[in-house]
Parts: C-alpha cells; sequence; structure tokens
C-alpha cells in the first residue's frame, strides 16, 4: 500500500469511527431530544473535563522538557508542548500509534534536539507512562477486584491480555539498556534482512544511523537511572499525566447529572479501559474505546444517555487531540519558517 493509500486508510478509519460515535449518540430511540440533552451540561463539570485533557497533555510535555533541559538542551516548555501535540495527533491517526513518536522526534529536530535524544526523551516518556497506566490500573482494579469482578464479568480476559500487552512495553525498552549488544545485533539483522529485500537502500547509512541512536539511547537512560531524582520526576509526571486522563469520565458523568457510583469505582473502570483498547491497532483505537465504553459503563450511565457521554468523553479524550493537532502542525511550520529567516539573516550578517 502507498504512503498515500495509508493516509487514506487511516483517515477513512477516523471518520468512520466518528461518525459510528454520533450515530450511537443520536440514534437512541430512548432519547427524545439528544441536543437538548447536551444543552444541559454542566458547564463547570464540563470544564472540568476540558482540564483533564489539558493536565494529560501538559503534564507528557513538561516531563520532556524537564528531560531534555538537564541534557543541556536550551529548548522552551512551548516547543515541546508543540512537539507532543503534534505526536498525540499523529498517534491518533496513524495505526498502533506508530506515527506518533517519529513525527515527535522530528519536531524536536527541527527545534535543534538531535535524534538520538529526541528518540530517548520520547521513549523515556513512553516507559514512564506504560508503568504509570499498569499501575494505576492494578492498583484500581486490586482496591475494587469485588466491583470490577460484578460488574465486567466475562469481558475481564479483556483486561487480562490488554494489561499485560501494556506492561511488555517496560522490560522490552530496558532491554536495549541492559542488553545492549544483544538488541543491536538484531537491529544489524533486520537491516541487513531490509537491504537484501530492498526495502532498504542504503545499508551503510541505515546502520550508522541505527547504531549511533541505539548508543545514545543507552548512553541517557543508563544516565537516568543512576540518577533517582530525575527517574521519580519523570514517573510523577506520567502518574500525573495517566491520572488526568483517567479522571475525564468523572468530569464527564457528573456533567450529565449522573450520581450513585464512587469516584473510584468511575476511575477504576476508566483505567481497565484504556489497558484493555489501547493496544489495538486501528488509530486512536478506534472500534475498541467506543465499544469498551459502552460494555464497561452500562449499568453505571443510564442507557437513554450513554451514547451522549460516550460522545462527549470521546470528544475530550480523542477529538480534541485531532483538532488542536491541526493548528499545532500549522504553527510548527510557521516556527520553523521564522527560524530559517533568523538563521538565512545571522548569517548574511557575518
Amino acid at each position: 500500500m502507498k504512503v498515500n493509500g495509508k493516509k487514506l486508510f487511516s483517515t477513512g478509519l477516523v471518520v468512520a469511527s466518528i461518525a459510528a460515535v454520533f450515530m450511537i449518540a443520536f440514534s437512541n430511540s430512548e432519547l427524545e431530544n439528544a441536543w437538548e440533552a447536551l444543552g444541559q451540561l454542566n458547564p463547570l463539570w464540563l470544564l472540568g473535563g476540558f482540564g483533564c485533557w489539558f493536565a494529560y497533555m501538559f503534564f507528557d510535555a513538561f516531563s520532556g522538557w524537564i528531560y531534555l533541559r538537564r541534557e543541556g538542551f536550551g529548548i522552551g516548555l512551548g516547543r515541546t508542548v508543540n512537539a507532543s501535540l503534534i505526536g498525540f495527533y499523529y498517534s491518533n491517526i496513524t495505526p498502533s500509534s506508530a506515527g506518533g513518536q517519529p513525527m515527535q522526534v522530528n519536531s524536536l529536530r527541527k527545534a535543534g534536539i538531535p535524534v538520538g535524544y529526541g528518540t530517548m526523551a520520547a521513549t523515556v516518556r513512553l516507559l514512564c507512562n506504560q508503568f504509570a497506566v499498569v499501575t494505576i490500573a492494578m492498583a484500581f482494579w486490586v482496591a475494587n477486584r469485588e466491583f470490577v469482578a460484578r460488574q465486567l464479568g466475562d469481558a475481564l480476559w479483556l483486561v487480562r491480555i490488554g494489561w499485560i500487552v501494556n506492561f511488555s512495553t517496560v522490560p522490552l525498552g530496558l532491554m536495549a539498556v541492559y542488553q545492549r549488544n544483544p538488541i543491536l545485533r538484531f537491529v544489524l539483522w533486520l537491516i541487513r534482512l531490509g537491504a537484501k529485500l530492498r526495502l532498504i537502500r542504503n545499508q551503510e547509512a541505515s546502520t550508522a544511523i541505527a547504531t549511533d541512536v541505539l548508543n545514545t539511547y543507552h548512553t541517557a537512560l543508563m544516565s537516568l537511572t543512576r540518577a533517582p531524582a530525575r527517574m521519580l520526576t519523570q514517573l510523577l509526571c506520567s502518574f500525573l499525566s495517566s491520572g488526568s486522563l483517567f479522571a475525564t469520565v468523572y468530569f464527564v458523568y457528573h456533567a450529565f447529572g449522573f450520581s450513585g457510583t464512587p469516584w473510584n469505582h468511575l476511575l477504576t473502570i476508566s483505567s481497565l479501559l484504556y489497558v484493555s483498547a489501547s493496544y489495538t491497532p486501528l488509530p486512536g483505537a478506534s472500534g475498541a474505546q467506543e465499544g469498551g465504553f459502552l460494555l464497561y459503563y452500562q449499568g453505571i450511565i443510564p442507557g437513554d444517555r450513554i451514547g451522549l457521554a460516550l460522545l462527549v468523553w470521546r470528544f475530550i479524550t480523542y477529538y480534541m487531540f485531532l483538532i488542536v493537532g491541526v493548528f499545532t502542525l500549522l504553527l510548527d511550520r510557521y516556527l520553523i519558517a521564522r527560524d530559517e529567516k533568523r538563521r538565512s539573516a545571522s548569517a548574511h550578517t557575518k
């Protein structure tokens, strides 16, 4: 499939998922007036939901900014936020979130951060975020195990698989630190295989880039593991970021005026839904997130409003990144053009 075909396919899936959510929200025969129900949302609770979105995004970007500053790079917080938003945007429009990190690293590169350190900053956040996600989910699961068993029932197998898949990222990432040489040999073997299959045109250049990135990654993460305060800072940001994402449903729940379910039960289901759906290969885990929401919150959210709650929750946790991401890409292009003009003007004055 050509690049344009892949983009078209991903865009089609995103549009289809959005259309499906709107159909679910507005085609419920039990609901007389969906627009009136949306108009009656409590604005303060709704504002809290958007605050969760901002906190989720901010702490993710803030952790990267702190890491790069400690490595000696004078990048501004605004540029780091910009790069994170671009990463979120591409994560949500590409299968398995495959485009998020490369585009984020590319944005950091344009801001003057070497690819190795940009990759390291993104990877550290990935590892810490995954650790935070599986830890929060397991803590809520254990603390509310009777409620989880009663609410999810036969769907618990989805949670178990999702938790294992999400957890596996952590030891695999650490292997590149403590088992560097075997990982490097494996990567070089993949490059040779790609060259034989004519998937890689310049084997020597690819080998040099892979070796350089892995060496930088190895050195930087080894340095980070020897600095407990820095590692704790990264983990704290990840827990705050992930916790904010999970808390969104709490504010959506109360924005509709629902009651009867305590906050810890709402966050328990939210965290378990994330680990159940996040590993699916479709853009933004489309389909799995929507279906999981309808299944996991059945009985917690009234049946005539659950489609609307899904729409609002998905708008905050997913559609917002698509909308903001478009404007962020435009801003990124402007910043790149501005920096090039400054460098050109500086070169002419010398």
